[in-house]
């Protein structure tokens, strides 16, 4: 099966936001909460405000997960549309028989 070229985009997209293990270490907290607010997130993780805001940028900027404004504080939480996308996506592409694969 031939992934269509735009959810090849999409997939080089969710792979490259997942490539830092700072980012990976913040979905999996966000998949264990509802939500959470940005304090939250970085009193769990000892990186400096600016680092924890850049990842949460490159996150949110790939629809990973959703931001919101709620006066003086951002709460985020994960984009369950496009998680189940990337889940989809992420299975579909490693779900293909390496055993058909040329070389030894």
């Amino acid at each position: 099966m031939i992934i269509k070229v735009e959810n090849i985009e999409k997939l080089t997209l969710f792979a490259k936001a997942m490539g830092h293990p700072t980012r990976m270490d913040i979905l999996d907290f966000l998949l264990k909460q509802e939500n959470c607010y940005f304090g939250d997130i970085h009193d769990v993780f000892p990186n400096a405000k600016a680092t924890i805001s850049q990842h949460l940028k490159e996150l949110k900027k790939v629809g990973l997960i959703q931001g919101e404004i709620e006066g003086p504080k951002v709460k985020y939480c994960i984009d369950k549309e496009n998680w189940e996308l990337a889940r989809l996506l992420f299975g579909e592409f490693f779900s293909k028989n390496a055993n058909k694969i040329c070389c030894d």
